[in-house]
């Protein structure tokens, strides 16, 4: 199978500071969450999943399949995880540069929720999210 790129941050929409520094742990749930898009097969064929995962906990808090890449992908994820949770103002929501969490729609969700929205940085192979991911899922 051929490596498909899931980010596109060749965009020139704003980012976010990386307010989450490479620091994967949290006290207490709800602190911090980090999101990722991958790709699975499926009886339907290739589809994208998004997903949250609580630092605290390492469990996905959210998460949404569909057939196409688009920032409903990751607002519905982030949606579902916010419905589940009930996170209080100030979590700090980590992504990559991808234009999904950099769009004014995905921004908004952020800022309706007071949440902080942080973002790894270009070409940084230790602050990539599925470096994150697998020192959140090994830990």
């Amino acid at each position: 199978m051929k490596h498909k790129v899931t980010t596109n941050s060749d965009h020139k929409q704003p980012v976010f500071d990386n307010v989450l520094a490479r620091d994967f742990s949290a006290a207490e749930p709800d602190q911090a969450y980090v999101g990722d898009i991958t790709y699975i097969w499926t009886q339907e064929g290739w589809l994208y999943l998004a997903v949250f995962i609580d630092l605290f906990s390492r469990r996905v808090v959210g998460w949404s399949m569909g057939s196409r890449m688009k920032t409903k992908l990751v607002t519905d994820a982030l949606l579902m995880a916010i419905w589940q949770r009930q996170p209080d103002a100030g979590l700090i929501v980590h992504s990559d540069l991808g234009s999904q969490y950099a769009s004014k729609i995905y921004g908004r969700l952020l800022q309706t929720n007071d949440f902080i929205g942080s973002m790894s940085r270009k070409g940084d192979c230790w602050d990539t999210q599925s470096t994150i991911l697998m020192n959140v899922l090994l830990a």
